[in-house]
């Protein structure tokens, strides 16, 4: 690279940088040597790192272009600085293992562990033996975030990790604390009650006495799991059929169900390039966990592999944030275990798939309220500069879900780049996706052929415009709270 490159070298530069990071994530997912390929695909880019372009990119022409490029600049920046740090915690993370019954309970197998294979008996001896372990790993993870945070402050001069974040997103921090309180608050009156019932009835026990564990485990939903299709996973995808779509029609994306005895069970949805090739990676489990996981992933691949390839660059490879995406992904998840789904696709009784549906819907409710608890424990820790004591983000966990949750694993559920709003806006963001399909297709949008249509015109436009500008340029309502919770009210309280 030329010593004052221009706008389109930075961009070719970055966008090659960005396909390589993304192929060694997936190498690294799979266990295949992916730090190491990372930690050469750097060693290559110092030129493309450095100096002068981080000068050609401050001196560019303010707009959407440039504050792209700046975001992945600095997003490889970081990632390339952070490398050794990133790889230390991962390998004892990766190697860290809890005792129960005689069993190695391995941090990443928790999830799958709590959801399918555990008694609360076994869950209440992985709490204790959790927090051992946090409190072993804890050093690594703070030192990791305490890098990070510094070279924020000495490298690109950002105040505080909100004030970076908020660039980044172009999202009001500070207001959407007071709008997410809002909205626990909002919700609590009929939460609690109804959520204190299905702990009764499932492990008779009151809420009070239930774990974050033990909600992993009720959320999971495996109650319903002996009226689950004894199909093929892949089978199990009629729906789309009616929207036009045929997953073998769609060379970009493939999915890959992978053996029992794979590294991890956490899926993923691999955007390797937009729109040319896309990879669903996930390790069946059985049950409707695996349908819901499969079409959440799918709302991420499809609207890869839908986007238009005449998008530029930066509209295509380098979204600042991912609520739009998430958005998608929310609303293909939620078909699954909707009444219609279950009695047209699955052959649910009628007043089973209502039991259910109502089920999820208080499932989604205590997700939404436990990543809205997160969202304000994350802003408090960055507000106040100490991601040490984890004290007041087990109090906000539990005062908003009803589970106890222990002060020591904070930082081993702490999201970058305040994901746990992403995932708010992108639930109110799938009710105003559903109100647009009632208006194109009717009540019945999912079975309707104009369904598909309307999806593909929107996953046309990639990543051109962040989320609340998306809806507005497609006549979609604004993201609104009340249009959700009014549906949960008149769910849980029916």
């Amino acid at each position: 690279m030329k010593s004052k490159p221009d706008l389109s070298e930075i961009e070719r530069g970055l966008y090659e940088l960005t396909l390589g990071w993304r192929r060694a994530s997936l190498a690294q997912w799979r266990g295949d040597g992916g730090a190491v390929q990372m930690s050469e695909l750097y060693d290559r880019a110092d030129d493309l790192l450095g100096p002068q372009t981080r000068e050609a990119l401050s001196s560019a022409p303010a707009g959407s272009r440039t504050h792209r490029l700046r975001h992945n600049f600095i997003d490889h920046f970081l990632q390339r600085e952070l490398l050794a740090s990133d790889v230390e915690l991962r390998t004892w993370i990766n190697g860290a293992a809890a005792q129960v019954d005689g069993q190695n309970i391995y941090f990443r197998q928790i999830i799958p562990w709590c959801q399918k294979q555990s008694t609360r008996e076994q869950r209440l001896v992985l709490q204790k033996e959790t927090r051992a372990l946090c409190r072993f790993l804890a050093p690594f993870a703070q030192q990791y975030w305490e890098n990070l945070l510094e070279i924020l402050s000495s490298e690109f001069g950002y105040a505080d990790y909100i004030e970076y974040c908020r660039e980044k997103k172009q999202i009001d921090y500070r207001d959407w604390y007071h709008r997410v309180q809002q909205m626990l608050a909002d919700t609590e009156d009929f939460y609690f009650d109804a959520m204190d019932r299905w702990c009764r009835e499932r492990f008779d026990i009151p809420l009070k006495e239930a774990t974050r564990f033990d909600a992993i485990n009720l959320l999971a939903m495996v109650a319903y799991d002996n009226c689950f299709p004894q199909r093929p996973l892949t089978a199990q995808t009629e729906v789309l059929h009616g929207w036009g779509i045929d997953l073998e029609d769609v060379p970009a994306l493939r999915i890959e169900l992978l053996p029992e005895e794979a590294r991890t069970a956490q899926a993923m949805c691999f955007v390797l390039q937009t729109p040319g090739d896309i990879r669903i990676l996930m390790r069946p489990q059985g049950g409707w966990i695996d349908l819901e996981t499969l079409f959440h992933e799918l709302g991420h691949g499809l609207s890869a592999a839908f986007t238009s390839a005449d998008l530029p660059v930066t509209d295509r490879e380098m979204p600042t944030g991912y609520s739009l995406s998430e958005a998608w992904a929310f609303l293909l998840q939620g078909c699954v275990l909707s009444p219609p789904f279950l009695t047209e696709f699955a052959g649910v009784e009628p007043g089973l798939a209502a039991e259910i549906g109502r089920r999820r819907q208080l499932r989604n409710l205590s997700l939404f309220r436990r990543y809205g608890a997160k969202f304000l424990a994350e802003y408090e820790m960055f507000s106040a500069g100490d991601l040490s004591d984890g004290k007041r983000y087990a109090e906000l966990m539990q005062r908003h879900t009803g589970f106890y949750y222990q002060s020591d694993g904070h930082l081993f559920d702490l999201l970058p780049e305040f994901y746990a709003l992403d995932y708010l806006m992108a639930w109110m963001a799938e009710a105003s996706l559903d109100a647009g399909l009632r208006e194109t297709a009717g009540d019945g949008w999912l079975l309707a052929q104009k369904t598909g249509d309307a999806l593909r015109g929107w996953w046309s436009q990639g990543n051109r415009r962040e989320l609340p500008d998306f809806l507005a340029a497609n006549g979609l309502p604004p993201l609104d709270f009340r249009r959700l919770s009014s549906g949960w009210r008149k769910s849980l309280l029916m």
